[in-house]
């Protein structure tokens, strides 16, 4: 189960997730995204109540990164333990800006 909060401030857009980025909800996270950053300057995700990222959740952050590249700047905020270590084993800490 995850839960996504939008919130939209002229070009700045953040995403709040809870629960679970995974196999089963990464599709979602991935459609609101792909129908929301046209346009958008700053893209922030607050991670503060995810509990957990699957490869599939990195994969549409990934996604989100290389858009964002082209157009403004990304921000992961309020990650857990769990899911730092997560980006620090599979190199995402090197690619994202985590805060």
């Amino acid at each position: 189960m995850l839960k996504i909060e939008k919130k939209l401030d002229g070009k700045n857009l953040e995403f709040v997730l809870s629960g679970r980025l995974d196999t089963n909800t990464s599709p979602d996270l991935e459609k609101e995204v792909k129908a929301n950053i046209e346009g958008i300057e700053n893209l922030e995700f607050d991670f503060k109540d995810l509990l957990y990222i699957s490869s599939a959740g990195l994969r549409v952050l990934l996604l989100a990164q290389k858009i964002m590249s082209n157009q403004g700047s990304m921000v992961i905020r309020n990650c857990s333990e769990i899911i730092m270590e997560i980006f620090e084993v599979t190199g995402f800490i090197d690619i994202l800006t985590v805060e």
